[in-house]
């Protein structure tokens, strides 16, 4: 099944993508009805509009097909690691603690872009994207709580959908510095789409261990600029969700991003690699076109940045301990 989110001559729909064209859901639930009723209750609302007349797909504009609760993203590609870091430290360095838990941080759920809405990114010398797969969770027995075993993780996983972490490198590498983020050199956009694809239709991909043997590709104006399989990645779905709710939770809505893919997932991995800034950074006018076998692909167009209102840096203060009568 293709979950999705449109909207047509100004009207917001959320349904089933089937075959070419667009259904919405029966009784006017919505997506997050979906993912809080999991796959089975969501198979049964498929099976009532399956063969029900809908709208082309060409006659809708596509949203993000999810609202998210919360965006975890992970690292969870050693090739990405091995070329970012190159371009941080000068050399390629996988820490050990990389390999000992699958590290992630939260990005922003409120400045999610659709495929094709145009990217207003800051003022950076340095935009990149990142080529993802990111997992939404649904209803499934123990969701919601804590220290999920992989088992149950894999359960509550509704589906897949493609993301692009777009990033300002320069605003990053400032926040790391400082051994926190990264924040700012994240979070003005996120791209998620074109549609959920159900967990159940990649069953035929998994391999012997879990992992997912799809191939993803990103072009930059037409040019392939990375390419990959998404089991390279150090631990399957499955274990990052569980991981996630280590002593937390995971809830319907959620989503989880996969990390970078490796070789050339991302521009600053290549640039970490040939030590410049080759191929180089996005500029406003550029086309980054994301594809994921098994799902389809996202397209958006990089617009003008939008300047921010300055802030004074930080004031050198007395540290007083007491205060003045």
């Amino acid at each position: 099944m293709r979950i999705a989110r449109w909207t047509q001559a100004n009207e917001h729909f959320e349904g089933f993508v089937i075959d070419d064209r667009v259904v919405p859901f029966p009784d006017g639930l919505t997506v997050a009805d979906a993912l809080a009723r999991g796959l089975a209750e969501t198979s049964a609302l498929h099976a009532r509009v399956a063969e029900a007349k809908g709208v082309p797909l060409g006659e809708v504009t596509l949203l993000a097909p999810v609202a998210p609760a919360s965006v975890r993203d992970f690292v969870a590609f050693e090739e990405h690691v091995e070329g970012v870091s190159a371009g941080v430290e000068g050399k390629s360095d996988v820490a050990p603690e990389w390999y000992e838990a699958p590290t992630f941080y939260f990005t922003n759920p409120h400045t999610i872009h659709a495929p094709g809405q145009e990217l207003r990114p800051p003022v950076t010398e340095k935009l990149d994207f990142e080529l993802e797969l990111a997992a939404v969770i649904g209803a499934a027995p123990g969701i919601g709580e804590s220290n999920l075993t992989a088992a149950e993780a894999a359960s509550a996983i509704f589906g897949y959908t493609i993301m692009n972490d777009w990033s300002a490198r320069d605003l990053q590498a400032r926040e790391m510095k400082v051994r926190l983020g990264p924040a700012k050199g994240k979070d003005f956009g996120t791209v998620l789409g074109p549609w959920i694809v159900t967990a159940d239709e990649f069953e035929s991909y998994l391999d012997d261990e879990g992992f997912l043997r799809l191939r993803a590709e990103v072009h930059v104006n037409g040019e392939l600029i990375g390419e990959d399989l998404v089991s390279n990645m150090g631990w399957p779905f499955p274990e990052l969700v569980a991981y996630a709710s280590h002593n937390s939770r995971v809830v319907p809505g959620d989503v989880l991003g996969s990390g970078t893919v490796g070789n050339g997932g991302c521009l600053g991995e290549l640039w970490g690699r040939k030590q410049s800034l080759i191929p180089p950074p996005l500029r406003e006018g550029d086309v980054v076109t994301m594809s994921v076998e098994g799902i389809g692909e996202i397209s958006n167009r990089v617009g003008a940045a939008v300047p921010a209102p300055e802030l004074p840096p930080a004031r050198p203060r007395p540290r007083h301990r007491h205060r003045h009568r």
